[in-house]
């Protein structure tokens, strides 16, 4: 990816089929990224960027003044999410299969074996999450798809970094982020549907938007309860 230096900000630039420029300041890493029209030239990018350099620094630093969260150990006793919901993690061990049980009273128990270490406890974890998610899509995804009037060839999930879901309109292919597993239920519909409608519209515009509210007014309820972060995994940005 494309990286400029325009003053004393170091800036990614990712030249797209869209109308408008586009600024993103990231909450994990301060990162700062700006989408621009394919022949946008580089003297508008600088004037973009130097006129918004208080707003990125103002971003920057409330990112940088947060309090990070300790590095997961997947030890007894800490908190991790399923569902928008804190669950107490119970680790046990065993010599058999490793495996998570998720309990009524708000607890996952973790089963490993003695020996496993913490990234092998996370994978377990992990790979507990994916299967819960891939068992609540296709209901979901049937359900939204007579709703929005589409039909996807193909969907799946990820663990994504900076999206909450991609779109590819030509496959009719989805991608779900692995995390939204953690996010509350209606969380997770809003992407769906936010990834479904771009099967009819491509871009973030006006139409776009008259869809989203259409098919599903609260999604800007939903849509900023996903930049909240859980504690345990930092910020994203908007779906797409």
């Amino acid at each position: 990816m494309p990286e400029v230096q325009i003053g004393d900000l170091h800036v990614e630039v990712v030249r797209k089929n869209i109308r408008s420029l586009r600024l993103t300041v990231y909450a994990a890493d301060s990162r700062i990224r700006v989408a621009v029209p394919t022949r946008t030239s580089h003297a508008d990018i600088e004037q973009f960027v130097k006129a918004r350099r208080a707003w990125i620094l103002k971003h920057q630093a409330n990112f940088q003044a947060r309090v990070r969260p300790a590095e997961l150990q997947y030890v007894s006793g800490e908190t991790h999410y399923y569902q928008g919901i804190q669950h107490v993690l119970q680790v046990h061990t065993l010599d058999g299969v490793p495996r998570v049980v998720c309990a009524p009273d708000r607890t996952l128990h973790l089963y490993v074996r003695p020996t496993d270490s913490v990234q092998q406890r996370e994978k377990v974890l992990t790979t507990w999450y994916r299967a819960q998610l891939k068992q609540q899509l296709p209901t979901l995804i049937a359900q939204w798809q007579q709703v929005v009037g589409v039909q996807v060839q193909e969907w799946g999930v990820k663990q994504m970094k900076t999206r909450w879901g991609t779109c590819n309109i030509r496959a009719k292919r989805i991608w779900l982020n692995l995390d939204l597993i953690k996010r509350a239920p209606h969380c997770l519909e809003y992407v769906v549907v936010h990834e479904l409608v771009h099967l009819h519209e491509r871009l973030h515009n006006a139409r776009f938007w008259g869809l989203m509210d259409q098919f599903m007014p609260e999604w800007r309820a939903y849509r900023d309860q996903l930049k909240v972060s859980l504690g345990e995994s930092g910020g994203k940005p908007d779906a797409c």
